[in-house]
């Protein structure tokens, strides 16, 4: 079986430092082959900020794979956010923003959807639609991680991201299984599959891993046990208050005859 943690959205300037050493505990004690970080690695792309999260990331014993997401681009300084808007992330945490990895049954796939030109939207770009569709590995569990949804829940005060509704298309057809994100701070699995929109693509929204958002409510992350056909997923969640993370909800799903379900 292959372990995948999936963080997103850490937020570091912006952080519960309290809850660091909780979460790198847990995230030793799950024995992960490989950790994705979904975007907003910080909280306004500050060299400070940076330096913070690269300290927490270095703590990590297993492989790690990174992406950006909005708030990794300058805010304040306008001329870089225009003309090297991925210069800090590529300084702190290596040059490549689309890195891929293969580990035991799964191919991963970062994809950067991060929009300079846009404070919050999102962009997935059609050239790194067709990256990863020459990758795709068919005896392989092929995963895109990336910082904004594909598919937003009604209610969702957010734009979607620009071509998301394209790039779902192309990537079910082309055989993506599963697609992490975050960016909403919301945690949805068995919601987003119960719309029927991608029945072969299984979406795993993260919640914020470590943001200090009272309005959040809670700090989350999720464990990926892939096995054949079968994936289990473990939500682990540490309460907004509570320096200690819950034992986590276990739920399966298989795509052993075509679309996902939960079984």
């Amino acid at each position: 079986m292959t372990r995948i943690i999936h963080l997103t959205d850490l937020h570091f300037g912006f952080h519960r430092s309290e809850l660091i050493g909780p979460l790198l505990s847990r995230i030793e004690a799950l024995r992960p082959d490989l950790v994705v970080v979904s975007g907003d690695i910080t909280h306004r792309g500050l060299p400070a900020q940076m330096q913070l999260a690269q300290d927490f990331l270095g703590r990590i014993t297993a492989p790690v794979m990174l992406m950006p997401g909005n708030h990794d681009v300058p805010l304040l300084n306008p001329i870089a956010r225009l003309f090297w808007p991925f210069s800090g992330f590529r300084e702190y945490f290596g040059p490549d923003v689309t890195p891929t990895a293969r580990v035991g049954q799964a191919q991963v796939f970062a994809l950067n959807s991060a929009d300079p030109y846009s404070w919050q939207r999102g962009k997935i770009r059609r050239g790194e639609i067709g990256r990863v569709i020459g990758g795709l590995d068919p005896s392989a569990t092929n995963i895109v991680a990336l910082h904004h949804p594909m598919e937003q829940l009604p209610g969702i005060d957010k734009q979607p991201a620009r071509r998301a509704e394209e790039a779902m298309g192309r990537l079910q057809e082309a055989g993506v299984h599963v697609v992490l994100s975050g960016h909403l701070h919301r945690w949805a699995v068995d919601k987003v599959l119960a719309t029927g929109r991608w029945p072969q693509i299984l979406q795993v929204q993260g919640g914020t891993a470590l943001c200090a958002r009272l309005s959040d409510m809670k700090n989350e992350f999720a464990l990926l046990i892939i096995d054949g056909t079968e994936l289990h997923v473990e939500h682990h969640v540490a309460p907004m208050g509570v320096n200690a993370f819950e034992e986590p909800v276990i739920s399966t799903y298989s795509r052993a005859n075509g679309p996902w379900r939960r079984v």
